[in-house]
This record gives structure tokens, C-alpha cells and sequence, in this order.
């Protein structure tokens, strides 16, 4: 087996960790935050979280890198149109997950004061989980735009 089969194969598992865990954690949150119920609602909060450190982020750091090595090693042109639209929709999932990571931590926060305390700050949590679920959407139509350019290549 070559490296470069290696690599390609930890390029796609990575990008489906990456998109998968998304649309798990995605689908989590909005389970336990619809659910009304605050036992739901926190635990969902921490499943979150951890699961974006435990999966997310390390993906996110292999498929630059993955990513660049196989440009490199392919032989491909780093400046063909396909791959530097793929660069910017790759920014532009980051530039919308980093803060959506902050606000699931601060609406974990949130949560664990209300079952501490019993007050939640609903205007505040509202305004986060609204936040969140915007910056969700270029985030993952920007990866799922970059699974396609991957497999097609275009030549435009």
C-alpha cells in the first residue's frame, strides 16, 4: 500500500469525521435545546462540547494538512480554481465553527448555573442557540460544497 492511498484514505475518513460529527452534534444540540427540559437541554450542552474536542478539532487539523500533502504529493496545481474554492469555503466553515464552539461552551455554562442555582437567563440562552444555529448553515453547506469539489474536481 502507498502513502499516498495512506493519506487520501485519512483525508476522507477525516472529512467524514468532520461532517458527520457535525451533523450528530448539530442534531443533538437541537434535540436537547427543543426538548424545554433543563436535565436535556445541559446534557446535550456537555455531549457537545466534548464531542467537538474529542472529534471536530481533530479533524479540523488533519485535512488542512492532509489536504495540502496530497495537493503537494499529486502533483496538482494549488492554484486551480477548484481548490482555491475549496480553500475558502474550508475558511469559511472555520471562520463559523470557532465561535460556534465559544457558544456552546457558553450555553453549557448557562445550563450547568441553572442546575446549580435554578435561574437561567432564557433571553441570553435564546440569543445564543439562535447564533449558533445561523452560523451552523454556511458552515456546513461550505463543507458539503468541499466534499463535492473533491470528488469532481471541476476544470472550470
Amino acid at each position: 500500500m502507498d502513502l499516498y492511498f495512506i493519506v487520501k484514505t485519512l483525508h476522507i475518513l477525516s472529512a467524514t469525521v468532520l461532517f458527520g460529527t457535525g451533523a450528530g452534534i448539530a442534531f443533538f444540540m437541537l434535540q436537547g435545546y427543543l426538548s424545554g427540559i433543563p436535565a436535556a437541554r445541559r446534557f446535550a450542552a456537555a455531549a457537545t462540547v466534548r464531542a467537538d474536542f474529542l472529534f471536530t478539532l481533530p479533524a479540523v487539523i488533519v485535512q488542512p494538512l492532509s489536504g495540502a500533502w496530497l495537493v503537494w504529493s499529486g502533483e496538482f496545481d494549488w492554484s486551480d480554481r477548484w481548490l482555491v474554492v475549496t480553500y475558502v469555503l474550508y475558511l469559511v466553515a472555520g471562520v463559523c465553527w470557532i465561535p460556534v464552539v465559544g457558544i456552546q461552551m457558553r450555553m453549557k455554562a448557562l445550563l450547568d448555573a441553572e442546575a446549580a442555582t435554578g435561574i437561567l437567563d432564557v433571553a441570553r440562552l435564546s440569543r445564543l442557540f439562535r447564533w449558533w444555529f445561523v452560523l451552523g448553515w454556511p458552515a456546513f453547506g461550505g463543507l458539503i460544497a468541499v466534499f463535492y469539489l473533491m470528488v469532481a474536481k471541476p476544470s472550470w
